[in-house]
């Protein structure tokens, strides 16, 4: 097994897990407080309800709320999966896809409330994790 030298190997989040079940609850018509409900870890269920009430609430206070709480499921998991703190988190393994809609989900709920610091760490993050904002945008 040859070794990257210019950095950390991409970091893919398991199959199987909390995003997996949700997305079998979701797709078994489900909605995404249903899954969060039932699967709490799910980083993409908490991602959905941010991105719920971004758009469809204009309530980006809980969207703030429901990103963070994605972003740090997300974190977790990446972490129990060898992630360390750098390194790609690509975006077309779907397992990693709930993580990094929380991420930007918690960009655009920053941006909206004025928490300028948090927008840009947020897309800093996304791009340092060897995607953009673009490339998750088009995941939702």
């Amino acid at each position: 097994m040859s070794h990257n030298l210019l950095g950390p190997e991409p970091t893919l989040l398991p199959a199987e897990g909390a995003d997996a079940d949700a997305r079998m609850l979701l797709s078994a018509g489900q909605d995404a407080r249903d899954a969060a409900r039932a699967f709490p870890a799910s980083s993409l269920a908490w991602a959905l309800l941010a991105e719920q009430a971004l758009s469809d609430a204009g309530d980006p206070v809980a969207a703030y709320a429901y990103a963070r709480t994605g972003y740090h499921r997300g974190l977790d998991a990446l972490r129990r999966a060898g992630w360390r703190g750098a390194g790609p988190i690509p975006a077309d393994h779907e397992p990693n896809q709930g993580f990094l809609r929380a991420l930007l989900a918690l960009a655009d709920a920053a941006d909206a409330i004025g928490e300028e610091d948090e927008a840009a760490r947020c897309t800093t993050f996304l791009t340092d994790s060897g995607t953009s904002v673009v490339e998750v945008s088009a995941l939702r």
